[in-house]
């Protein structure tokens, strides 16, 4: 028995020992998606008995994932529904336009290509070097409308995952100064649809190494995905800083989305102000008028907790 043999043996034991432990990461995350997904089904009622849900799917791993996903719940949930994925091929340059046919026939989930040239109109619109994505969506959702009506869907799953709906709020209280953020489940503009994001309480992290687990055949937007300096990806980024100098801060913040206290806010549409008067009844919850807030930061266990006083004037 020689060195070069007994390091070749701790070699191989080393190697299959790694490959055991990402094996079960990779269970582990596949659980936490299922999991995650099903309690926003759950908690939002997004998919009833005898549904036939339209999964959008552009090709990214988001919508990849979501299909996925949605197709393993499928066998172990406990009410019956219908899944077909759906993709709008708009028609830009160099769209590999197989590669989703392909993909879906693989899986065997009934799928319908919508073809409609909608490139060439936004880019005939809109000024060169001008954001093109508003555009673009508004006539992709009006096209993917009419799709759910002739294919009779009555629910339109959508991609979005935790940090879209994040982004989404910051975005529209900097630039429409608006307290407004991206539902989990909606009616359409056009009244006919209900929209569900299934994928809610999933965070791109976990969905961009289920993409790798899975070696999705991502096909990259190369229409909008070349404007880097998009206000989404700024905020992006914004969020991404805070949640590595304050771990717990993401998590936070979305909570704060499903626990609004609109007595605390300043819309008088959605709390009368004006007819304000004392009841004589203590309210645990009332505003301590006189006192200075202190706010201690919740963050997952093992992690250090963050007090934050503001100063106050004498």
């Amino acid at each position: 028995m020689n060195a070069l043999w007994i390091d070749e043996q701790l070699e191989t034991s080393a190697r299959v020992q790694n490959s055991m432990k990402i094996e079960r990461e990779d269970h582990k995350l596949e659980k936490r998606l299922c999991r995650e997904v099903g309690r926003a089904i759950v908690d939002f009622n997004m998919i009833e008995e005898g549904d036939k849900v339209m999964v959008c799917v552009s090709g990214g791993k988001d919508s990849y994932a979501m299909l996925d996903i949605l197709l393993k719940l499928q066998k172990r949930a406990p009410i019956n529904f219908e899944l077909v994925a759906v993709n709008l091929d708009q028609k830009q340059p160099g769209f590999p336009e197989h590669v989703l046919p392909e993909y879906l026939a693989r899986l065997g989930v009934p799928y319908h290509i919508e073809n409609q040239d909608t490139y060439s109109i936004v880019t005939r619109v809109i000024p060169e070097g001008k954001t093109l994505c508003s555009l673009c969506s508004r006539l992709r959702r009006g096209i993917l409308y009419r799709v759910a009506g002739e294919l009779g869907c009555t629910k339109i799953a959508l991609g979005h995952h935790r940090d879209d709906m994040l982004q989404t709020f910051f975005l529209n209280m900097f630039f429409a100064a608006k307290l407004k953020g991206m539902p989990p489940k909606l009616v359409s503009d056009d009244g006919k649809n209900i929209v569900i994001r299934p994928m809610a309480y999933v965070t791109e992290k976990d969905l961009t190494r289920w993409a790798e687990v899975q070696d999705f055949p991502i096909i990259p937007c190369t229409l909008c995905g070349s404007q880097e300096n998009l206000q989404r990806k700024q905020v992006g980024n914004m969020l991404r800083d805070w949640q590595k100098q304050y771990p717990g801060r993401i998590e936070n913040m979305f909570s704060a989305l499903q626990n609004i206290v609109p007595s605390h806010l300043m819309d008088s549409k959605r709390h009368d102000f004006k007819g304000i008067r004392t009841t004589g009844v203590a309210d645990p919850e009332g505003d301590k008028a006189f006192d200075a807030e202190e706010f201690t930061e919740v963050v997952p266990p093992g992690r250090a907790v963050i007090g934050i006083s503001p100063r106050t004037s004498s």
